[in-house]
């Protein structure tokens, strides 16, 4: 077994021995949380939304500035995360299975329904080293015949359904006052505490913070007294699931701790896309992601920028904060390279970087020149695609191929469009984008024959009799 650590790092923690003297640098903890925006943690500058845990963990480690979901809804950051390559090799570009717009200017791309078998999963390519894994929660990539445990992880319960009463695969008895976080936090303790000596690597994934809006009355009750500023668009229900995400946080941490686990575990807490506004079938406001533009279902920086926190001590420094841009497909090189994978031996597409460099050294540059975007579909945007280059990003919109270019190191709330004004950066990065798609497939949309102007913004989604209509 080859391992891309120094030597001098590996002294650093506790390890595991594995067959034939190998040693396991480290456990790995996923914890994804569902439509998180950016500003929605105190350690992102929230004074009305409470995390505690969560920037407790910020303290210990690193909190990045400009990390990006893949995917600007659930399904193709997942995908991205799984498979460590940008989900519009697997056609994978809306939630599955999206809500067609069958009137709309343009014919979208269909979408995949689930993560192929042949991708080798992180569960798969961990399992090569030697860990155990285990999958809690929300799945979002394909029905029971492309589950989590037919993706290579040893343990899986896949959640579904509302934050009460909600449904299980493989089917559990479950009390319907009992709170989805709760049980899924209750698994990922349990499998911790059964897997505790050998190495292992366990996924997290929370349905909450995602609508529908349901939370313990008392939390509720207390986010309700509490004041935030008259301006901001915050529900009292919302900011409790944003709690009761923190409590499971606390708990986890707290379960590493007694098990003398904390030294020797890499623990990662993200967000699969922006935060929410409102439904795109209208409904009530529930957060908002100033300063950052738009939300959820767009590819302004509003739905796809988000938080991440990681820890791993000994390695990654206390405090610290990364500006680096990275991006949810470097998930799997770096957690593959955690556990002692060379990612030389992998003999499939990798689009991420590991990022090991930045855990290091906060201020360290991976040398990428860019990462993009492809979400040709209708959300809460236009069908789009996007580069960012360094301080630069541009935008393509696909309806009628305008662009729109930002410096987001001094414009971070995409106001000043310099798309006019830096034509030779335009120009370079539209064509940089251009390549990308062409060079990896990217499936694109089609003028729509059936195009109605008055009925553009009609939803239909096919297990419903009558069409719904977009009230953004």
């Amino acid at each position: 077994m080859e391992f891309s650590l120094a030597a001098a790092d590996c002294s650093r923690l506790r390890t595991y021995r594995c067959k034939g003297s190998g040693i396991v640098a480290s456990n790995i903890v996923l914890i994804l949380i569902d439509d998180l925006g950016w500003p929605h943690l105190s350690c992102y500058g929230s004074e009305y939304y409470e995390s505690p845990a969560i920037d407790a963990v910020a303290l210990e480690g690193c909190r990045f500035t400009d990390f990006y979901a893949a995917g600007a809804v659930c399904s193709p950051t997942r995908a991205s995360i799984q498979s460590g390559q940008y989900q519009v090799r697997h056609g994978i570009t809306d939630f599955i299975p999206g809500h067609p717009h069958p009137f709309a200017k343009l014919t979208v791309p269909k979408v995949s329904g689930e993560l192929p078998l042949e991708v080798e999963t992180l569960a798969e390519a961990l399992k090569r080293q030697g860990y155990t894994s285990g999958y809690f929660g929300k799945w979002h990539l394909g029905g029971v015949e492309f589950e989590p445990d037919k993706q290579g992880y040893n343990e899986s319960i896949v959640t579904k359904g509302r934050h009460f009463g909600f449904q299980t695969s493989p089917p559990k008895t479950i009390d319907e006052a009992t709170y989805l976080a709760d049980y899924l936090t209750d698994q990922t303790v349990d499998f911790i505490k059964r897997n505790r000596n050998q190495p292992f690597f366990v996924q997290l994934s929370h349905f909450a913070v995602h609508i529908p809006l349901e939370a313990k009355e008392e939390t509720i009750a207390y986010f309700k007294g509490k004041s935030k500023p008259e301006d901001m668009v915050a529900h009292p229900t919302y900011a409790a699931m944003v709690k009761h995400v923190d409590e499971s946080v606390a708990r986890v941490t707290a379960t590493l701790r007694e098990l003398n686990l904390h030294e020797n575990t890499l623990l990662v807490i993200t967000s699969d896309n922006g935060g929410l506004r409102r439904s795109a079938n209208g409904g009530a406001e529930v957060s908002e992601n100033t300063p950052l533009r738009n939300e959820k279902g767009s590819l302004y920086e509003g739905g796809i920028r988000v938080p991440l926190i990681v820890r791993w001590p000994q390695v990654i420094p206390s405090g610290a904060v990364c500006a680096e841009p990275v991006i949810s497909v470097d998930f799997w090189p770096t957690f593959f390279e955690v556990a002692g994978g060379d990612l030389q031996s992998v003999n499939h597409p990798v689009d991420g970087v590991s990022l090991q460099p930045v855990f290091k050294d906060p201020h360290a540059n991976l040398g990428r020149e860019a990462i993009f975007f492809h979400y040709p579909h209708y959300h809460h945007s236009t069908p789009a695609s996007a580069v960012r280059a360094g301080d630069w990003k541009l935008l393509e919109f696909l309806e009628d191929g305008h662009i729109e270019l930002y410096n987001l190191n001094d414009d971070s709330s995409e106001i000043n469009n310099l798309a006019e004004n830096q034509v030779e950066v335009a120009n370079r990065l539209k064509r940089q984008l251009a390549d990308w798609r062409d060079e990896i497939g990217a499936a694109m949309p089609t003028p729509n024959p059936n195009y109605k102007p008055e009925q553009a913004e009609v939803i239909v989604r096919p297990n419903r009799l009558k069409p719904r209509v977009n009230r953004q």
